[in-house]
């Protein structure tokens, strides 16, 4: 574990000579550097793993960005926390020596959030993206040209944070600008199911 780069990290080497791929793990509300890394090997094998853990604490729960409430997002914090994730992400391509054409970013909740503000606003940095049921966290002003950029939205059609409706508006979105996108539906709510991960690991193959 780390604290250079300005975010507490881990930084795992991929573990197969084959695999050039790096996982940036980007975990909810409440979690930490370790908590995504388990399912790294269930969605790509042998992956490398960059896992940092947010900067933000509510009620002693770590996050990447301040809220003000549920959904309704302090959008001042999350521009400036935009930046520093995008920093960072720069930075580590430079320490640990990855490609970042070979980068895919995986986040859950909070961390779909903070990795879909990066999309948004370094198009190009980020061109490949799990997003475990994520919200629309800005529209931008000017439309960023995400036509090199891949995208999979998990989502549950039951989940009492993510409406359906706002999914479904975040995919008309990201079509307009061009992303490569698919939403994988599961009946369930906000949780993170095994359904979820068999679905990312085929769209990483």
């Amino acid at each position: 574990m780390s604290e250079k780069l300005g975010l507490t990290h881990k930084y795992i080497p991929s573990s197969h000579p084959g695999n050039h791929s790096t996982l940036l793990l980007l975990h909810g509300t409440g979690g930490n550097e370790n908590s995504l890394i388990p399912i790294s090997e269930l969605i790509l094998p042998g992956a490398a793993v960059l896992s940092p853990r947010g900067n933000i604490l509510e009620n002693d729960m770590p996050r990447f960005f301040r809220r003000i409430a549920e959904g309704v997002f302090d959008m001042q914090d999350l521009k400036e926390r935009t930046k520093e994730l995008a920093k960072f992400i720069e930075e580590s391509a430079k320490i640990y020596d990855f490609d970042t054409d070979s980068f895919i970013a995986v986040g859950y909740s909070n961390g779909a959030n903070i990795a879909l503000s990066v999309i948004l606003t370094f198009p190009g940095l980020i061109t490949k993206a799990i997003l475990f049921h994520p919200m629309i966290p800005f529209v931008p002003t000017t439309p960023p040209d995400l036509s090199n950029t891949s995208i999979l939205i998990t989502a549950g059609t039951n989940d009492p944070i993510v409406d359906s409706d706002e999914t479904n508006d975040l995919y008309t979105l990201l079509q307009s600008y061009g992303a490569n996108i698919e939403i994988y539906w599961h009946e369930l709510g906000h949780n993170l199911t095994s359904d979820e991960l068999s679905r990312t690991a085929e769209f990483l193959k």
